[in-house]
């Protein structure tokens, strides 16, 4: 990760309370906050968030700062989704959460997602013309939803259709996804 300052900036990140993938929430948690972002996690309820290691081993839980319906998306610089199938599965389905999304995209405000995280922005109807990667069960809904391309990389930035999206693969590819949240953090 760049060198760069993050004071200032403002991060979104959205969650359920269970099935988060532990490493994809909590590693650009630490990162972007020890760059000085204010990152602030967003669940369904103000429960304890219970995260999974590979979708099957129970993980640290989080405390939540805010619940997704209380939160105001207009207020953040930056959208973080991360994986976790059972996460985004059951995210996905959350109006508010979509409505976020969609409302980021409309803005021309980054988002980043992880992993399953493109699925809520399948949902959200905001992948047309964009190229991306997931994780890659992932490639046919992204590529029914409009998407110009699916690639298989560590982390991908794209800047078409009016928003920036950085996408990413696994937690295995976490320096290159939170390297370039903060470039485009540290652009904007």
């Amino acid at each position: 990760m760049a060198d760069t300052q993050l004071d200032g900036r403002r991060v979104l990140v959205l969650v359920t309370n269970y099935g988060v993938e532990q490493d994809e929430l909590l590693v650009p948690l630490k990162k972007l906050r020890d760059q000085g972002a204010d990152v602030t996690v967003a669940a369904q309820s103000t429960d304890a968030v219970q995260t999974l290691v590979g979708d099957k081993d129970p993980g640290e839980t989080v405390r939540p700062d805010t619940t997704i319906d209380e939160v105001d998306p207009g207020a953040y610089d930056l959208l973080l989704v991360p994986g976790g199938t059972l996460n985004v599965d059951t995210l996905r389905l959350d109006e508010k959460a979509v409505r976020a999304a969609a409302s980021f995209a409309g803005s021309g405000r980054p988002i980043a997602a992880i992993c399953h995280g493109p699925w809520l922005l399948v949902e959200a109807d905001v992948l047309r013309d964009k190229t991306l990667t997931s994780y890659p069960s992932l490639k046919t809904d992204i590529r029914n939803a409009g998407a110009k391309e699916w690639v298989d990389e560590p982390a991908k930035r794209c800047t078409a259709a009016g928003y920036p999206l950085i996408t990413s693969r696994t937690p295995k590819d976490l320096d290159d996804f939170v390297g370039a949240i903060d470039e485009v953090l540290s652009a904007s």
